[in-house]
């Protein structure tokens, strides 16, 4: 099944309250056009879903027959998500605010991994204290940039340094 993380990365946004239904809806109705369902059943029907409640089981169903135990790690969609917030705010379409709420619902969520700490902590101080706006970047950068170029956990964390992340703090600045 091509294009299964696409569909994979929306539920997981969908989970956490940033994801668009119509998105998953999109995915299905171009694997429809492609001719690429197979005869699933599920994703015709994802094709014409309407609204989180009917798109997000049926998404979760397709998931499941096609990845099996082989799903995705909420860490690794919770970092590809990173990426993709990062790039909203370099652009503008993101805020420290707005990022403050995403994190805030993600954080424990994930059961409060390492890597999330001074990204979370940094951007919750920035909403208020702006000398840690310039931190919070930098660990945005830097967390962002790692979940870019890994290709699953095991690979970050092999990456990943707390003790690069403590240095993005005021203190350091």
């Amino acid at each position: 099944m091509e294009q299964l993380t696409e569909l994979e990365v929306e539920c997981f946004r969908l989970r956490h309250g940033d994801g668009r239904a119509d998105r998953c809806v999109d995915w299905a109705v171009e694997r429809l056009r492609l001719d690429q369902e197979g005869d699933d059943l599920n994703i015709v029907l994802l094709a014409s879903a309407r609204g989180m409640d009917e798109v997000l089981p049926l998404a979760e169903a397709i998931i499941g027959r096609y990845r099996g135990d082989a799903r995705l790690e909420e860490q690794f969609l919770a970092g590809k998500y990173l990426v993709e917030l990062r790039a909203a705010y370099l652009a503008g379409r993101e805020s420290v605010q707005s990022l403050d709420a995403k994190l805030t619902r993600l954080y424990p969520a994930l059961g409060y991994p390492d890597w999330l700490v001074m990204l979370s902590r940094n951007c919750e101080y920035a909403t208020d204290v702006p000398d840690f706006e310039q931190p919070f970047e930098r660990e945005l950068d830097y967390v962002a940039g790692l979940w870019a170029e890994a290709g699953n956990v095991a690979e970050f964390e092999q990456q990943y340094s707390r003790e690069m992340s403590n240095r993005h703090d005021v203190s350091a600045t």
